[in-house]
């Protein structure tokens, strides 16, 4: 077996490792027990697979500057961040050396492990934000390179109150900040009426990104103004110079249990230069002062997206 000199120690029991055109290592995977003193205090590369919850062994990357730029640790290890001290199975970094990303749990679902069972293993945590302390469960948070916080993704089921522009709103899924610490996005929990530019609106994603929280549906500009939603309970008839109207609404689709019930496909609206646009289509846009807007509810029945069909 080889070792490897980093620049935070000698990495023994090295397995593999790939090269930089400069000859420094860009990734390699440890099969021997090492402890490497970075400015986030010692840390152990994940040198062996313990159970089936953890991924199998998992190889460290570099940059190409020899600093780290992700490690998986053998032990869930706590780290010190802009936002507070957290525990950490994953660990990625920017160019910089800041911290990028901290991932509490880095489980592997398969079969055998499904994400209640990483779930049941997390921990209630409190992070300082830009809007103040917040209380949850994790999956990770993200960091822009100047330390401030970038985004934070929730377990299913979390649920944390955001103190946003139109007043504290209850919040699932994840927040985003820009790197000045006004909210970027967020994803609400329950349908909520938010004024727009063209009226009030019923906000609400019944089927969000479900990987991480760095986008959401409700996206708000730099200054705080609304730039964007998702609703499936409103459409929105656009009257048109000529006397013609057009309307524009939420689709539906067959739920994926593939039984007859049905669920509504979110309409995206956004609300940018003096303009509205529906469905993120370019063609489908118009301008907030030329056009009469006129907002209706949807009397469709419809259900949630099925997570599973048992």
């Amino acid at each position: 077996m080889n070792s490897v000199i980093t620049r935070y120690g000698e990495l023994k029991g090295v397995e593999f490792r790939t090269l930089f055109s400069n000859g420094k290592t860009d990734g390699c995977l440890v099969t021997s027990y090492n402890v490497l003193k970075t400015p986030y205090g010692e840390l152990v590369p994940q040198y062996e697979a313990e159970d089936l919850g953890r991924r199998s062994l998992k190889p460290m990357y570099f940059h190409k500057d020899g600093s780290l730029k992700s490690i998986a640790l053998q032990t869930q290890t706590l780290i010190s961040t802009p936002a507070g001290r957290f525990p950490a199975e994953l660990v990625t970094f920017h160019k910089n050396g800041a911290i990028k990303r901290v991932f509490p749990l880095d489980g592997k679902l398969s079969g055998f492990w499904s994400w209640q069972n990483e779930f049941a293993l997390s921990e209630t945590t409190t992070i300082t934000s830009p809007v103040g302390d917040m209380t949850a469960r994790i999956i990770n948070m993200q960091f822009y390179e100047s330390g401030a916080l970038k985004s934070i993704t929730l377990w299913p089921g979390q649920v944390v109150t955001l103190t946003t522009p139109f007043g504290e709103i209850p919040v699932r899924k994840g927040i985003a900040f820009y790197e000045s610490g006004r909210i970027r996005s967020f994803e609400p929990l329950k349908k909520t009426v938010l004024q727009t530019p063209i009226g009030a609106v019923l906000a609400y994603d019944n089927e969000p990104n479900g990987i991480h929280g760095d986008i959401n549906s409700v996206q708000l500009a730099p200054d705080g103004s609304l730039e964007a939603l998702s609703t499936v309970d409103h459409a929105i008839l656009v009257s048109l110079p000529d006397e013609r109207s057009e309307l524009f609404r939420p689709g539906v689709k067959h739920n994926v249990c593939g039984d007859e019930r049905k669920v509504s496909v979110p309409m995206k609206i956004r609300f940018e230069q003096g303009k509205v646009t529906f469905h993120d289509n370019p063609r489908l846009s118009f301008e907030i002062d030329r056009y009469r807007f006129e907002i209706k509810e949807i009397g469709q029945k419809t259900d949630e997206p099925a997570s599973s069909c048992g």
